[in-house]
């Protein structure tokens, strides 16, 4: 998971200071995370997931497909309505 990670912050050409600033958080902890030395928070994830268009399946190596899940476009009040 960490090598698919930092292969896809060198493909767009940035650093992980960069990479850090988007995720709010200290470089050295981006770092962390690329060594594996940190687990990386579900919402780490999330966030990385939607900066590369991809998922978080692909980040954590459960599937070799690139593209992101569809998003289904539904509220919250459609979803109520539709059980009853």
């Amino acid at each position: 998971m960490y090598k698919r990670i930092r292969n896809m912050r060198e493909d767009k050409d940035l650093t992980q200071s960069q990479m850090a600033d988007y995720l709010n958080v200290h470089q050295t902890t981006y770092s962390d995370y690329e060594r594996g030395n940190l687990y990386i928070p579900v919402t780490v994830l999330d966030k990385l997931a939607s900066f590369f268009e991809t998922s978080i399946d692909y980040l954590v190596e459960r599937t070799d497909v690139k593209a992101p899940y569809p998003r289904k476009k539904q509220s919250a009040e459609q979803k109520i309505s539709q059980t009853k």
